[in-house]
């Protein structure tokens, strides 16, 4: 890793004058973060971390002045150009023809690796991580709420993998329980079968809507208790209804993941542990943990002075399983199947007590594993409407995302034309979605906005894909750079040397998301390195430039390229090659398939009645595809 050699160097002249073994120092030697308004060094040590791991430094002397005084014990060599005392800091300045060659270099030769190599993780263990995300539930339609489990397990998981942890996707559908009676009895009423395998989802959530009005109902209450108790007790009848649920809505979901990009090692759900579920009420009675109330259901005392201020229901009064109950046999037969490391569940912040009640009581079962099971939560998205303003499911999103942004880059003049708009309006509109989620702390609630969602300037996923395609587009133009060809003393330009200072950086923005899962760390690097490669092009051209400059150049805007395709795709975004199209291709994409509203306007533009002004007055807005 780049930046791993020159922490090696730095942290080797540290440890002799501070008598510190070097791999004591070399976390502490952090890479300085490009600013646009001033020139910075490319590392620094911070003296309070030195202190920390010195007990020959004293505590009460001047920050700044111990700086100071380290810098003068120090000397440059052929790695470090220049040292400097900042407020609390030693700097450091590589030397710049070796800062553009040992970062090109190991970019080309790490690829898809290119961070994930660094030193930084060598003290990581490699381990088995269990990864539960997304679980629909089979009842209710894909609502909008699962995107943030879905996307936020998926980039999970992808960084761990690219770590080289070993990672199980699971998919645990809430597949089981009472809501199970209530839409049983409500299929037998409002179903059809012709419907239910047309629209599995849409139907089964029409029919729980229709069910749930009178779900007050003596009658229907009993009804569905009835039909549950059946559904546990095996009834073949009731039984193949279920079966039926279960298996056209998990089709349909296949079919949704895949418009995400997301995949699974394994579906489970409740229903997989109905009977294991009994066999943890039979353990938790054995072990003494398992008390029933007047009204006859069971509960485990989680309070610490066990007065039963703090309690956790396990069991029905009828004596059947509930969330929880299935929730701890799932727990432990992962474990048994697994052996994992790391269990992580990821779903949103309402359902955090459960999982620490969950966890207590595993650790009461004498489960000391529980200690490894982690919850990672996420806040609530606000304000997602579609056009019309219904009720917002997952599915509805990723169309309208699509149709927005199909109209963005049909309004857009261009000589350039995409093969497949559609797909690529999909990726595009994906990009946009997970990069407005994933900017802030996931366990913050967050004001959802089309309009800055699909912004094509500024910090947004259009914007990130955009710079991709721009930059993939030069290579077609130019060629590809060859390594052996590059002269770097030709990248000393200070927008150059900017670029190369940041990729030096991603090997600790990596480290950092990988301590506390959050993919903000490395959405802000991507966008700022977006930034930065877009200045690097309108004022280090390619064209025009001799062949040295020239071949120089396209070496660090491939470079740029490569390491923001590894990050997108680290958050679960596919970057694409091509961002516009011309209006010679907008007869595909006014199909009444593709869902685009504003038909008369399409079909003018199609017969070549139409212009490209009327065309963005039909969709009510402008292009926003000027980009420099």
């Amino acid at each position: 890793m780049a930046a791993g050699s020159f922490r090696r160097s730095i942290a080797s002249q540290l440890s002799k004058v501070l008598d510190l073994p070097p791999e004591n120092l070399i976390k502490s030697i952090s890479a300085v973060p490009v600013s646009k308004k001033r020139h910075v060094a490319d590392f620094q040590l911070s003296i309070a971390s030195v202190i920390e791991n010195s007990s020959s430094n004293c505590l009460a002397q001047d920050l700044h002045l111990q700086a100071q005084q380290l810098v003068e014990r120090l000397k440059c060599d052929s790695v470090v150009s220049e040292i400097s005392a900042g407020p609390g800091t030693v700097n450091f300045t590589i030397n710049r023809e070796l800062l553009a060659k040992t970062v090109l270099q190991q970019v080309w030769k790490d690829g898809s690796e290119y961070g994930v190599k660094s030193e930084l993780f060598s003290t990581v263990p490699r381990q088995k991580a269990v990864i539960e995300f997304s679980s629909p539930n089979i009842a209710k339609k894909f609502h909008i709420g699962h995107l943030r489990s879905t996307i936020v397990g998926n980039f999970i998981a992808n960084l761990k993998v690219a770590l080289g942890h070993e990672v199980v996707r699971i998919n645990y559908l809430g597949d089981w329980g009472m809501q199970f009676g209530l839409l049983g009895v409500g299929f037998q009423s409002f179903g059809s079968k012709e419907k239910l395998k047309s629209s599995p989802l849409q139907h089964l959530f029409e029919v729980y809507v229709q069910i749930n009005k009178a779900a007050e109902d003596e009658n229907t209450k009993k009804l569905a208790k009835d039909f549950f108790r059946k559904l546990e007790e095996h009834d073949e009848q009731t039984l193949s209804i279920w079966k039926l649920f279960r298996d056209l809505s998990i089709e349909e979901y296949i079919r949704i993941y895949k418009r995400l990009g997301v995949h699974f090692d394994e579906y489970s759900g409740e229903s997989f542990y109905q009977e294991k579920a009994q066999e943890v009420l039979k353990m938790l009675e054995d072990k003494g943990l398992l008390q029933k109330t007047i009204k006859g259901t069971g509960i485990v005392d989680l309070s610490e002075k066990k007065d039963l201020s703090t309690v956790s229901t396990v069991m029905r009064s009828d004596g059947t399983s509930l969330y929880i109950t299935r929730d701890l046999a799932a727990a432990i037969d992962r474990m048994n199947k697994h052996s994992w490391d790391t269990m992580i569940y990821v779903t949103d912040k309402s359902q955090s007590n459960h999982f620490q009640h969950l966890f207590q009581i595993l650790k009461l079962m004498g489960y000391d594993w529980a200690e490894r099971c982690q919850h990672v939560s996420f806040g609530l998205v606000q304000g997602m409407k579609t056009r019309r303003g219904e009720v917002i499911f997952l599915e509805d999103v990723l169309n309208e995302v699509r149709s927005r942004m199909l109209e963005n880059m049909t309004s857009t003049k261009t000589t350039k034309e995409v093969q497949d708009p559609v797909e690529t309006a999909e990726k595009v509109g994906l990009a946009a979605l997970i990069i407005q989620d994933f900017r802030g702390l996931l366990s913050s609630d967050y004001q959802f906005s089309w309009d800055r969602a699909l912004q094509s300037r500024g910090d947004t996923g259009v914007f990130l894909q955009y710079t991709h395609a721009r930059l993939h587009s030069l290579e077609q133009m130019h060629g590809n750079a060859e390594l052996t060809d590059v002269n770097v003393a030709c990248l000393q330009e200070p927008d150059a040397i900017s670029v190369l200072q940041h990729l030096l950086r991603y090997d600790e923005v990596l480290y950092r998301s990988s301590q506390d899962l959050q993919p903000k760390h490395i959405v802000s690097y991507l966008l700022t390195l977006s930034h930065l490669a877009a200045v690097a092009h309108k004022t280090l051209p390619v064209k025009g430039s001799t062949p040295d400059v020239a071949q120089a150049r396209l070496c660090l805007f491939q470079a740029a390229r490569l390491v923001l395709a590894n990050g997108m795709k680290l958050l679960g975004i596919t970057p694409i090659t091509q961002m516009l199209k011309t209006p010679s291709a907008l007869g595909s994409l006014c199909s009444p398939s593709y869902q685009l509203q504003k038909s008369r306007c399409c079909m003018a533009i199609c017969r070549g009645q139409g212009c490209h002004n009327h065309f963005l007055r039909a969709f009510g807005g402008t292009s926003t595809w000027n980009f420099p």
